[in-house]
């Protein structure tokens, strides 16, 4: 093959501007070559059998490969190796006409954009050559170094490792006439939760398996060899098997090496062209056989085995990304874009194929592309209770109607680490069911459930936003000292909500603050710090903390965020029986001015009590109630939804798809928290107070989560934090003085 940098614009199509090196020619492209293997009018190719689709489907795994060194070598920057190592088998799926196509390695992010240019969905971004391919790489507004949710065609974000099967599983779920195939790393199989949360799922919904992994096996992680690359043939088919996969097919490309190179591990673009062709049959067969077996209930999955970094400028983990020195004039980038080049005349094959395929580009096509049917709520079962009534359980009450949500919505799911009982949200189990196999009554369980209980924050988290994200509603529950477990997910959905293209029901969560046994107590237990996670990211945009005071606010709460799209929206309470202090309209005014005043007694002086939670707000009270027969005066602000207390200048809110720009005016701050001293008061992070201390000028404190301990009472662990009637009474004189 003979490689020349330079052509007459005119002599080649719009989209090849910006590729440098075009081969003179290519083997046999005369004999396989002189039409599209997908035939006007179709999706795919007819047999994976035929040699003429053989060979073009190998043309457009060179072509991807190709694009991703071009693409990468142009900003010095980016990850050619692991998708290059399975590009054959991207190819053998696109050609088969699957492109619901779903990765948990955003390092395969170049492999991906390369896939949407020539299918033509960047097109959407006005990105038409190769030449602003890779001017928009790796630049704001364009085709960022991990996918995101901004770019057409692509149906999930990807960055940490382990999440692409939550993304399939839930799509596969809401369509279960389409192949959701996800790419999945052999360094991600490091992570503990991939293979856990497939077997979960596959208890929960035996039927429900047209979702396909294809594990890239590739022997190599980013920096050194994968964990798994000691594995035979025969051990790694039994781990997926011992996991439950009934169908597990498996291509090496050893088989297929008539160039003799040394390890387990070899690149097929170093084969003569016979074995280069025998090792693309039999990856399309048997993708198409896994794609089949996966539609047609069985748990399946397909393994290409071929070394990282295939057909690109290194092998191995040195092909994982490149550095600096990497760019297009580099020797070393040249020669492996000149072995990689193919013809006009194949790029312009490869391009007609990938149109066609699957019914035309993916942004046209894939289910993301639409919003997804939801169902009509009707009226929710929302109850008011007397304020200074009996006292009720906040996450009782919000249970009654998430159990009319799913009664209404039969895709509803609400997920759950095996804790609904013992957050004080049975009735959630009573209406909806937990999903498993063996009906018991006793425990409100059987097959037909909407309550998913997976025992890992992450399964629980990952197909609640997974869905969301796809189009349906769900509900996250977890006490909040356990959710820091599945919160990579839960971030990573949120910021790809506000870059969607289209809307989707806000990802929402139920977190419980009742577990008093803090502290020396392992991991789970010791995370009110979770709250600064999410303080930080209310300047997002997207992101809405909310706090409701009792069993009244939260369910004005809840039906609020039913009523969000593309937001991130976390509903934080106890599950001890507290005081009703709020009415609904209460709420409705915290929600949209971001606090509400409980009770505001007159004196010489006054001290602002700002409070976030529902338990805190008792020691308050009691401080209050002393500070009274002192002369001073107080107001107790509860603080609902503390991200309209920013300024509109800290929140990055005009950034987001569905952008909420209400925040309160200075007069209206003024008004709740004004005064001769403020002191802000919560049971988790301090951060969450931050838009009330940057605002505010008068002399103020913190009172806040320190850090756990056991102990037999709220009001015990809250002593020990310095969350006591007598603590905030000596400071707020202390301030007004």
């Amino acid at each position: 093959m003979t490689a020349t940098t330079s052509k007459p614009v005119s002599a080649i199509p719009e989209f090849c501007q910006g590729i440098q090196y075009f081969s003179e020619t290519f083997p046999r492209l005369e004999t396989y070559g002189q039409k599209p293997a997908i035939a006007e009018g179709k999706v795919a190719i007819s047999d994976p059998k035929d040699p003429v689709a053989v060979y073009q489907t190998l043309l457009y795994a060179d072509a991807l490969r190709y694009l991703i060194l071009q693409v990468t070598g142009s900003k010095a920057s980016g990850h050619p190796g692991g998708f290059a190592s399975q590009a054959e088998a991207y190819a053998a799926l696109v050609m088969l006409g699957y492109k619901n196509i779903i990765t948990e390695v955003g390092h395969h992010a170049p492999g991906f954009y390369s896939a949407v240019f020539l299918d033509r969905s960047l097109e959407d971004m006005e990105i038409y050559t190769v030449q602003q391919l890779r001017d928009r790489f790796r630049e704001m507004h364009g085709l960022l170094g991990h996918l995101s949710g901004y770019i057409p065609g692509l149906l999930n974000p990807a960055g940490p490792l382990g999440q692409g099967q939550h993304f399939a599983m839930a799509a596969a779920l809401l369509h279960r006439d389409k192949l959701f195939p996800f790419t999945l790393g052999d360094g991600g199989m490091g992570e503990p939760y991939p293979m856990s949360s497939m077997a979960h799922f596959n208890t929960a919904y035996p039927n429900v398996t047209n979702f396909l992994p294809i594990l890239v096996w590739n022997g190599y992680s980013q920096e050194h060899h994968s964990m798994v690359s000691t594995k035979t043939n025969e051990e790694m088919i039994a781990y997926w098997k011992g996991n439950g996969f009934k169908e597990v097919l498996l291509v090496d490309a050893k088989d297929f090496d008539d160039q003799n190179q040394p390890g387990d591990y070899v690149d097929s673009t170093a084969f003569s062209i016979d074995r280069r062709m025998a090792f693309t049959q039999a990856v399309m067969e048997t993708v198409d056989k896994a794609a089949k077996s996966a539609l047609n209930g069985t748990l399946t999955v397909f393994i290409i085995k071929q070394l990282k970094g295939a057909g690109v400028h290194a092998r191995g983990a040195k092909s994982h990304n490149l550095y600096p020195g990497d760019t297009l004039d580099s020797p070393h980038i040249i020669k492996a874009l000149q072995e990689r080049s193919l013809p006009v005349a194949a790029w312009e094959l490869v391009r007609k194929n990938i149109e066609r395929a699957g019914g035309g580009p993916a942004s046209k096509t894939v289910v993301t592309e639409f919003e997804y049917p939801i169902a009509d709520l009707g009226t929710l079962p929302l109850e008011e209770y007397k304020v200074g009534g009996d006292p009720k359980v906040a996450t009782t009450a919000m249970g009654a109607i998430v159990g009319h949500v799913g009664q209404k919505d039969p895709h509803f799911l609400v997920t759950n680490a095996d804790g609904n009982a013992a957050s004080g949200i049975n009735n959630i189990n009573q209406a909806l069911k937990i999903i498993h196999p063996t009906p018991d009554d006793t425990y409100f369980q059987g097959p037909n459930g909407q309550v998913y209980e997976p025992l890992s924050e992450d399964a629980c988290a990952g197909m609640a936003a997974g869905l969301a994200l796809m189009g349906a509603r769900t509900l996250w529950c977890s006490y909040e000292s356990f959710a820091i477990n599945g919160l990579p997910i839960w971030q990573t959905v949120t910021q790809a909500m506000a870059e969607l293209r289209h809307l989707t029901p806000s990802t929402i969560t139920l977190f419980t603050a009742g577990a008093l046994e803090q502290g020396r107590n392992g991991w789970t237990h010791q995370r009110p710090e979770i709250e600064a996670y999410f303080a930080a990211m209310l300047r997002n945009g997207n992101v809405f903390a909310l706090f409701p005071p009792d069993a009244n606010s939260i369910q004005v709460c809840y039906q609020w965020a039913l009523n969000t799209k593309n937001k991130g929206i976390t509903i934080t309470a106890s599950k001890s029986p507290l005081p009703i202090r709020t009415t609904f309209e209460q709420t409705r005014q915290g929600l949209r001015d971001g606090a509400v005043i409980l009770e505001e007694v007159k004196g010489d002086k006054t001290v602002v009590f700002a409070v976030i939670g529902d338990m805190t707000l008792i020691p308050v009270f009691e401080a209050a109630a002393y500070l009274e027969t002192e002369g001073i005066g107080t107001r107790i602000v509860s603080v609902i939804n503390p991200r309209r207390l920013y300024s509109p200048t800290d929140v990055a809110w005009d950034t987001c798809s569905e952008p909420d720009g209400d925040f309160i005016s200075d007069e209206l701050f003024d008004n709740l928290f004004g005064g001769d001293a403020l002191i802000g008061v919560t049971g988790g992070a301090s951060l969450m107070l931050e838009p009330i201390m940057l605002r505010s000028s008068v002399r103020r404190d913190t009172f806040a989560w320190k850090r756990g301990e056991t102990t037999s009472s709220a009001g015990q662990l809250m002593a020990f934090n310095g969350l006591t009637a007598e603590t905030l009474t000596k400071r707020a004189i202390e301030l007004i003085h």
